[in-house]
């Protein structure tokens, strides 16, 4: 099974989206930090996918904006 999640947000700075499925971190920049949040968002989806034998990945959506992939097998 093959889902993508697109966005057209501010979209996530190459140096950041190692660190976004980290339990409770949140991008550093002034315009995400106007936004609320824990910074478990990410990481539980991570987590329900793996459990899944799945992966995520990000992919820059252009011009703006970030693109999810979950794949997860179906015979896994």
């Amino acid at each position: 099974v093959l889902l993508k999640i697109i966005d057209n947000g501010i979209g996530i700075p190459d140096k950041e989206k190692k660190h976004i499925f980290e339990k409770f971190y949140r991008v550093g920049n002034e315009d995400t930090r106007k936004t609320k949040g824990t910074g478990l968002g990410l990481y539980i989806v991570k987590r329900i996918v793996e459990a899944h034998a799945g992966k995520i990945t990000i992919e820059d959506n252009q011009p703006t904006g970030s693109i999810f992939i979950i794949n997860i097998p179906i015979n896994s």
